[in-house]
């Protein structure tokens, strides 16, 4: 006798409808969640600003077919394009991911939360511009703020228990997941529909991690979240117009996404979904480098002045000790040949030789005009890292999640500086009083690299204060940012 698989349509997952029930029904109190989505806001535009002097960045943005231009279409900041909002976020998303300068989250999975703008942005500014071509209201940049905290929360809380890269998957899965959810609630999607679009997210290709590690590190990395925020908004759009779902997307034998693509496990849960992520989300404020690696610059940086100091330079470097946690060591420890700037941004070795030798790391650094210097894998070669168990410890410690570093640099007359230890980088929440004033003269610097004087005087007169940003239209918004 043959068994016979049932074909009764079941209900969704759990952790579907969970995920949009909180993005349709939470409300958001927290003062710090808001306040700090404001400085997320800022910064992660100003990453994009950055992008926007390199012509490798650049060649990708802009219309799919070139001199397209959508009546009221999203405008990209910094630009003059104005496009569909699916190509808008990919955009967006391009400029804000290039150089691996904005916000990061550090968990079971990382990923950058705030890769999730370009959709949410784009469609934002989209859904403004043709509101008021028919003579109704725009959104506000209230409701920006308010999707940056719920995709915040989302990549966030389903990043602290799942780890995907251990599957050959990349963290902008949950880009992609989190970039639906919020964009299908601001094009108006029902509870149903917003669940269908979860699914179809689910059931979506999603993007191999082989473009992050060697032997192919490559720059597809500086593109994948802006590829999957875009993706986000295209199946958002389908879900609009009533296309169906799959609702055991996640559950489903042999089929279903734990079967296929998570080794049959379940997702696995920390907390609830709130405004925990967005309250304690990472900065990357002074170096453009991968965030394990923070801390060990910053380390590097001191350590260049103590060897200064005592008339010595990098030359003099016999070995460097490198403490760590098991993350960096799986991520960015690097040795043998670095081959491009996507390389060179993901090698912790790199990213401790260049403060060492020239007391900076700029996004500059890792292109082939600095790379070329010889003395740089000279000293590659005479690092050593280790794993320090309480490092890691403290990691996946939900109350420190620190992200620690030491280093110990011994030079060839048998001087030994340091140990150096940093445990948190200046963007993390323990350090935010420290953090905050570099962030806004992060948001300055990248504003000049784009914006005359005037332009600027303007854009900072509104983006800076909280209170005018939330009330104020989001295609106005936009349209501060937009080159003449």
């Amino acid at each position: 006798m043959s068994n016979h698989i049932s074909n009764e349509r079941p209900q969704p997952d759990q952790v579907l409808v969970d995920l949009v029930d909180y993005v349709l029904n939470f409300e958001i109190t927290n003062p710090l969640a808001w306040e700090t989505a404001h400085y997320c806001l800022l910064d992660t535009l100003g990453c994009g600003f950055e992008a926007l002097t390199y012509p490798a960045c650049t060649k990708l943005l802009g219309p799919i077919v070139p001199g397209t231009i959508v009546p009221n279409g999203a405008k990209v900041p910094g630009t003059n394009y104005q496009l569909d909002p699916v190509q808008g976020a990919f955009n967006l998303g391009v400029m804000v991911r290039w150089l691996d300068f904005n916000d990061t989250w550090l968990a079971a999975e990382w990923g950058h939360p705030s890769d999730n703008l370009g959709g949410i942005l784009s469609v934002a500014d989209w859904l403004s511009r043709t509101a008021v071509a028919s003579g109704k209201a725009p959104l506000l940049m209230r409701d920006v703020l308010d999707a940056m905290i719920r995709a915040h929360e989302i990549q966030g809380v389903m990043a602290l228990e799942n780890s995907f890269n251990k599957v050959g998957l990349d963290h902008v899965l949950l880009v992609k997941l989190a970039s639906t959810a919020v964009v299908g609630r601001l094009i108006g999607l029902n509870r149903e529909e917003l669940i269908n679009a979860v699914s179809l997210a689910f059931v979506d290709g999603h993007s191999l991690r082989t473009y992050r590690h060697s032997p192919n590190t490559g720059s597809r990395k500086s593109w994948a979240a802006g590829d999957a925020t875009s993706r986000a908004v295209r199946l958002a759009l389908i879900a609009k117009t009533g296309e169906m779902g799959y609702p055991s997307v996640l559950t489903a034998k042999t089929w279903g996404f734990y079967d296929v693509l998570f080794k049959g496990n379940a997702f696995r849960f920390q907390r609830e979904y709130g405004s925990y992520v967005m309250e304690n989300v990472l900065f990357k404020i002074s170096f453009p480098a991968e965030f394990h690696s923070q801390t060990a610059v910053e380390a590097a940086m001191t350590l260049h002045k103590k060897i200064k100091s005592l008339g010595k330079t990098a030359e003099d470097i016999q070995s460097v000790k490198i403490r760590t946690h098991e993350a960096a060591i799986r991520i960015i420890d690097k040795k043998g040949p670095l081959h491009n700037p996507a390389d060179r941004d993901h090698c912790l070795q790199y990213m401790i030789a260049i403060p060492l030798l020239f007391g900076r790391l700029t996004a500059a650094d890792y292109e082939d005009s600095v790379a070329e210097d010889p003395r740089i894998d000279v000293l590659r070669d005479k690092m050593f890292t280790e794993e320090d168990v309480q490092f890691t410890a403290d990691y996946h410690d939900p109350e420190k999640r620190s992200i620690a570093n030491a280093l110990t640099v011994t030079l060839n007359d048998g001087t030994v500086i340091g140990e150096e230890v940093v445990e948190y980088p200046i963007g993390h929440k323990r350090r935010r009083k420290d953090g905050i004033p570099l962030l806004l003269a992060k948001y300055n610097v990248n504003l000049n690299r784009v914006f005359a004087s005037k332009q600027k005087e303007r854009i900072a007169e509104v983006s800076l204060d909280l209170a005018k940003v939330i009330q104020t239209p989001v295609h106005e918004f936009v349209d501060l940012f937009v080159k003449p």
